[in-house]
């Protein structure tokens, strides 16, 4: 295993920008864009799982989308290697191979799970696509698939309506796996499923993981839960990256006020983490249409200077791959 993750190119992600238009009167004229990613650059090494974390509208799932195919880039490029994936301005058209490589678990397993198939053929349907059965029976493949995420093959010819919301993005898994990509997009995987169950499922994506050298881009807001899985973590905040580095380092010694208004969110037993020093957020954030100049949290930031108001911090690095975009890095309110 460790040969083949040697043997892997990175997956890099330069200056990244996705722009939705936003159209107006009667004939539908463009009259602006909603910048919901902005500039965003980064590196994802193979064997390793990348958090990304920030609040619902931030630009976490369209930069997911973005990465695997499903939005078109406005600004920037993604490679592998020299392989260019997507580039803005030009039309790239991945082969075969390049798709089979980054694979997406959707946030809604029964919105992505089509119900007129039965499960036989939704986890399959890549594998016969691709020419990858290599002459083992459709059923088998299924089966041993099924079998990978904890479902037997009572499950076969049932429809995605017939099971639980857990059994639904297991077989979610199952079929992103199928294709045995280097790379899976997990979009907010466990977020609509019962405490337990979502435990279940972050330790099945760990045990996948192991056992083939999958990489992840775990989306999600509970950064307990994302550094727990990850071995760096990514933090945006109104589709740019706010602060970036190694898992443990971002939670423990977080740079960006934001940051630590999201930890100081996050429950924990006995109280709220950060209790006494929690960080309070005022308003609501800007719209992704008109964002504010300067830096895009200083309307909210307990920190906020006039530099904060002029000038957009670059994400610099503070040390040991510890990045941040911020003037006021380090400071507590």
């Amino acid at each position: 295993m460790v040969g083949e993750l040697q043997g892997r190119e990175k997956l890099v992600v330069e200056g990244v920008s996705v722009r939705f238009p936003v159209r107006r009167g009667v004939l539908a004229r463009v009259r602006g864009a909603v910048r919901a990613v902005e500039g965003v650059s980064l590196e994802w090494a193979p064997g390793e799982t990348i958090g990304l974390a920030g609040e619902s509208g931030c630009g976490k799932t369209t930069l997911g989308r973005a990465v695997v195919g499903l939005e078109r880039l406005a600004e920037g490029r993604m490679r592998i290697g020299e392989r260019v994936l997507s580039e803005a301005g030009r039309a790239v058209r991945r082969s075969k191979e390049e798709r089979r490589l980054i694979q997406m678990v959707f946030q809604d397993p029964l919105a992505a799970l089509n119900p007129r198939l039965p499960v036989c053929d939704l986890v399959t349907e890549g594998l016969a696509e691709h020419g990858l059965l290599r002459g083992e029976g459709r059923e088998d493949a299924a089966v041993r698939l099924l079998e990978e995420v904890g479902l037997g093959a009572e499950a076969l010819w049932k429809y995605p309506f017939e099971f639980s919301g857990g059994q639904r993005q297991r077989i979610c898994i199952a079929r992103a796996m199928a294709l045995r990509p280097d790379w899976v997009v997990c979009d907010e995987v466990a977020s609509a499923l019962d405490v337990s169950v979502q435990a279940q499922v972050i330790n099945l994506l760990q045990d996948l993981k192991a056992r083939h050298g999958v990489s992840y881009l775990m989306i999600g807001h509970d950064l307990s839960v994302l550094r727990h899985v990850s071995d760096r973590m990514a933090v945006m905040y109104l589709g740019r990256l706010a602060e970036v580095g190694p898992a443990g380092e971002v939670v423990e010694r977080p740079l960006h006020p934001y940051t630590r208004a999201l930890l100081a969110a996050v429950p924990v037993p006995g109280g709220v983490r950060g209790a006494g020093r929690r960080a309070v957020l005022r308003g609501e954030p800007p719209s992704a249409a008109n964002p504010p100049p300067g830096c895009p949290f200083h309307p909210r930031c307990p920190l906020a200077k006039e530099v904060c108001r002029r000038t957009m911090p670059e994400l610099e690095d503070a040390g040991g791959g510890h990045c941040v975009a911020c003037h006021c890095a380090g400071e507590v309110a």
